[in-house]
């Protein structure tokens, strides 16, 4: 994968994840693919197959909000998913969610302030 287009690395890995008799997409034919062809996607989040296919290639590489929720419905994105899609596309659109901590985890965290830990 290339380190400079990673919101079209995401993109194409998300879409071969996705089993296209699971978002209603027909079986026709024989697939060369193993989830969502592009046109398929494109189809499913309401924006055009070139459109889809330039941020793929990341030649265009800042969608619209619309057009990454879009993206995270046809895609059947979790919520961790979905923020990294936004934090690809643009680290200010990133949905944020914080909830706080109880006073048992902050003594914890103070009792190992010396080590890294997260919560």
């Amino acid at each position: 994968m290339a380190a400079d287009n990673l919101l079209g690395d995401f993109l194409k890995a998300r879409r071969g994840r996705v089993a296209p008799a699971d978002v209603g997409v027909p079986a026709t034919g024989q697939r060369r693919v193993a989830g969502l062809r592009r046109e398929e996607l494109a189809r499913l989040a309401g924006i055009s197959e070139p459109y889809l296919v330039r941020l793929e290639q990341g030649v265009d590489r800042h969608p619209s909000p619309q057009v990454l929720h879009s993206l995270t419905r046809a895609l059947e994105l979790d919520a961790d998913a979905s923020a990294h899609l936004f934090a690809l596309a643009s680290p200010g659109l990133a949905p944020t969610s914080r909830t706080e901590v109880s006073a048992d985890v902050h003594r914890l965290l103070d009792a190992w302030a010396d080590r890294p830990a997260y919560v």
